[in-house]
């Protein structure tokens, strides 16, 4: 069984899910029935200390934050990776903590997958797409979502990706189309630093000034508008 990731406008090139030793509890399972009853009762034995029921949650919930969450915020597997090993060392020291409603376990993991997230972007020295203040503000959003009973897993999913990928498109589409093509040559198909320099026609070094510039004018194009700035 593989689970073909979905990237950034057609960035990410569909992959098998990287069932690698540390993500060793997201592994390919037998399809079996999983209805809101099922999920319920895995949570309540998993909030008991039963580490069966939760890991078939995180096989259930793991790949959807990989490829819908994680990996189009941050950027490459690597930190998508690292994410999500932190995520679920988060969800196993806070189970007993999560409060069923009626909109399932999911929004709850994607919050927590949002924070991680969020504390990874500031704890880390080196480009990514998104800063830590935009995922924050999305960690802020999800914890309203958890009121809301008529999200979907399906649903909060789709809208991630599209939400993540029209964002992603128009910021690219208002910066210097020389910055647009290093960010997707290097961040978005994570291609050799030498491979992007050379198909721009600079050397590593250079590149690596373009690629700063082109990330911070693409922070700023991301980052939402000030309404009072320019005024006196």
């Amino acid at each position: 069984m593989e689970l073909a990731l979905v990237g950034i406008s057609g960035g990410f090139l569909a992959q098998p899910f990287p069932f690698r030793l540390g993500l060793c509890i997201v592994r390919p399972v037998a399809a079996e029935p999983w209805t809101p009853d099922t999920e319920q009762a895995l949570v309540v034995r998993a909030k008991e200390g039963d580490k069966k029921a939760l890991g078939l949650l995180l096989t259930r919930f793991g790949p959807i934050l990989f490829r819908s969450v994680l990996l189009p915020r941050l950027g490459n597997n690597a930190a998508a990776e690292q994410a999500l090993g932190d995520t679920y060392l988060r969800v196993v020291e806070r189970i007993a903590s999560f409060e069923w409603q009626g909109c399932g376990i999911y929004p709850w993991l994607r919050m927590v997958a949002l924070h991680v997230a969020v504390d990874l972007l500031r704890a880390r020295r080196r480009e990514v797409l998104f800063g830590p203040d935009d995922l924050q503000r999305e960690a802020e959003a999800a914890e309203r979502d958890l009121s809301d009973g008529d999200l979907t897993d399906s649903l909060i999913e789709r809208r991630d990706l599209e939400a993540t990928r029209s964002t992603l498109e128009r910021a690219l589409e208002k910066i210097n189309p020389r910055y647009a093509s290093a960010i997707r040559l290097r961040i978005i198909e994570e291609r050799p630093r030498e491979e992007v320099a050379q198909a721009l026609g600079v050397s590593t070094a250079t590149f690596d000034v373009v690629l700063h510039r082109a990330m911070t004018a693409l922070r700023k194009a991301i980052a939402p508008k000030d309404p009072f700035a320019g005024e006196s």
